[in-house]
């Protein structure tokens, strides 16, 4: 009878889960980070090759090393293409997977169905977890659970046989989660929570001498663990770093952090409790009320308290409230990363702990069998129907750009990055209404006038509309805040040269390549204008140099064609210009031909 109801509640976790976030298929791409993982990633798009899967495993993109994740998703795009229903899906997948695995760890380790499958569903359906499940680019989140919880399940297996198989697969599938996203860089110090409740491999009741022998028995059989977690954390603080993700100590002063940081610690509760106004950025605070630090510190302080003063006659809550302050310490503001004050998706694993205080402190409460039967199942199922409609009106607001951003205003103030990433929605939306463009971003910049992106998407807008002087002027301020900001310096010289001012143009394109040598457009776009003054050796050197750089870059075989057939060399004109249309720049030769290309 108990595996039938354990199956059944499996069944209605998946059907709930599909309920709950199904809509998702039918939602697109958005244009925060999607582009720079899917949809304007070239190594993702060329599918798996040598070169690709090198690429996931030695490059520390985007801000972090997750080559599962990257690898996951040149997958996606191998299936799927640029169609986002399936990329999509497969998060829904993963992350129904995690909900499983949670739920058989706890009612394996519990022998406590109903508690374990009430926690399962409220991790499972929290409208939280909306931005790990819908949002495409963070197939990092759902498929690190996946493994993480995975591997929670195998320790399981560990702690009741003591095999060495099932601890060297708990221990390889943790190396699969961080290699998915570090965030489950703490599961050492959980698997030591666990060891006490609901493992019961340590006793809080035990002699303190014995207590402490056994502790450190515990925490040698994790040291492989703690290694794995110490290697992953320096590659990830050395990727961010690299990246520019990490906020200088100036930019957020270390109160300013710690402040944040409690005050994190209990906004987030309240999201789990009352999720309201939830939002994909919530900016960062520099002069939040003081009763609201002190209002958060003191919830802090009474939950710890009072988890301390009952951990030995009900150790669950000791375990879930340390389970939630512990695994949120990477992304709780200390270092600070990114430039959002807190994020939906952080609350991923550490929602977990607070699921299960509520789910076995509600049991031990009602002793009754009856109560339980009579008042807690009702509730629980009435909470799990809430939770589940309201994920559900929450997917809605991924549907697009435009839907997304449209609700983070509303549900936020001051809100720089939302008011940029509408603006640029705009675009998408029939018409091209850059003057709206313009406006959002406008108001971006009145309340952040130093971000250099604001000023570059500005600039974009502009010079769609042909107002090339106040793109330039936007590109000088990007370029003055940003100095190696290389987009901006590219995009400025293509004005230049559309202006004929080729020597400013070929300026900023020696300034990109002293930079980044590799940067294959500006020794295309120094050729261009090498080739208007004249200079047609350093032009066909330029262009080659593109070439070699990036051996699919059918602009620069373009060019580099036009440049032999202007000199009298039809031969590897020709050659070029075909290698130009195998690369999509034209259909056929006889195209090449029409374009002037080849005779």
């Amino acid at each position: 009878m108990k595996n039938k109801n354990k199956n059944l509640i499996i069944a209605l976790l998946v059907l709930f889960c599909a309920a709950a976030f199904g809509r998702i298929s039918g939602n697109d791409f958005v244009n925060y980070d999607d582009n720079v993982y899917l949809t304007e990633n070239l190594h993702v798009q060329s599918g798996f090759n040598f070169q690709t899967v090198k690429w996931a495993f030695s490059s520390a993109g985007v801000g972090n090393w997750h080559p599962l994740t990257m690898l996951s998703h040149m997958l996606d795009w191998q299936l799927f293409g640029a169609h986002a229903a399936g990329h999509h899906l497969m998060s829904l997948f993963f992350h129904i997977g995690a909900v499983i695995f949670l739920f058989l760890f706890l009612s394996k380790t519990t022998r406590a169905l109903w508690p374990s499958a009430f926690a399962a569903a409220f991790f499972a359906l929290h409208p939280l977890r909306v931005e790990s499940v819908a949002w495409a680019s963070e197939r990092k989140d759902v498929l690190s659970m996946f493994f993480g919880m995975a591997s929670l399940y195998a320790y399981a297996f560990y702690a009741e046989s003591r095999k060495r198989s099932k601890y060297v697969l708990c221990l390889l599938l943790f190396a699969l989660s961080l290699m998915s996203k570090p965030m489950l860089v703490t599961l050492p110090f959980v698997l030591l929570l666990l060891d006490v409740w609901p493992l019961k491999r340590a006793d809080l009741a035990s002699p303190p001498a014995t207590l402490l022998k056994t502790a450190g028995g515990l925490i040698r059989e994790k040291i492989p663990f703690f290694v794995l977690t110490i290697l992953i954390s320096v590659v990830t603080v050395w990727a961010q770093i690299k990246e520019g993700s990490v906020a200088p100590v100036e930019s957020v002063s270390p109160v300013m952090r710690l402040f944040n940081s409690i005050y994190s610690y209990a906004a987030y509760l309240g999201k789990l409790f009352w999720p309201a106004d939830l939002a994909v950025f919530y900016p960062y605070d520099f002069s939040p009320p003081s009763w609201k630090i002190i209002l958060s510190a003191f919830i802090l302080l009474f939950i710890t308290a009072a988890a301390l003063r009952y951990a030995r006659k009900l150790p669950f809550l000791i375990i879930g409230w340390f389970w939630y302050l512990g695994t949120l310490i990477p992304v709780i503001g200390f270092v600070q990363v990114g430039r959002q004050a807190m994020a939906d998706r952080y609350t991923y694993l550490p929602s977990i702990g607070i699921a299960v205080m509520l789910a076995w402190g509600f049991h031990a409460l009602m002793a009754k069998e009856e109560s339980r039967r009579k008042i807690l199942a009702p509730a629980a199922a009435a909470v799990v129907c809430i939770f589940a409609f309201l994920a559900f009106h929450q997917c809605g607001y991924w549907k697009s750009s435009y839907t997304l951003f449209r609700h983070t205003l509303k549900a936020t103030q001051n809100n720089y990055l939302a008011y940029t990433n509408l603006g640029a929605a705009f675009t998408e939306i029939g018409g091209y209404q850059y003057q709206r463009v313009i406006q959002e971003f406008d108001k971006a910049l009145r309340i952040k006038p130093d971000d250099p992106l604001i000023y570059y998407n500005r600039a974009l807008a502009y010079a769609q509309i042909g107002q090339y002087q106040k793109a330039i002027s936007d590109y000088d301020t990007a370029i003055r805040l940003k100095p190696d900001y290389l987009e901006a310096l590219n995009n400025r010289g293509l004005i230049y040269g559309r202006y004929r001012q080729f020597q400013l143009a070929i300026a900023d394109f020696n300034r990109i390549i002293s930079i980044n040598p590799s940067f294959e457009k500006a020794y295309n776009n120094r050729g261009l204008a090498y080739r208007e003054i004249g200079e047609d050796k350093k032009a066909f050197e330029d262009f080659t140099q593109a070439i070699r750089l990036k051996p699919d870059y059918a602009e620069a075989y373009k060019n580099r064609a036009s440049l032999y057939l202007e000199k009298g060399m039809p031969l590897p004109g020709c050659a070029d210009a075909a290698k130009a249309c195998a690369l999509g720049y034209c259909k056929t030769l006889e195209e090449a031909r029409g374009k002037g290309l080849c005779r």
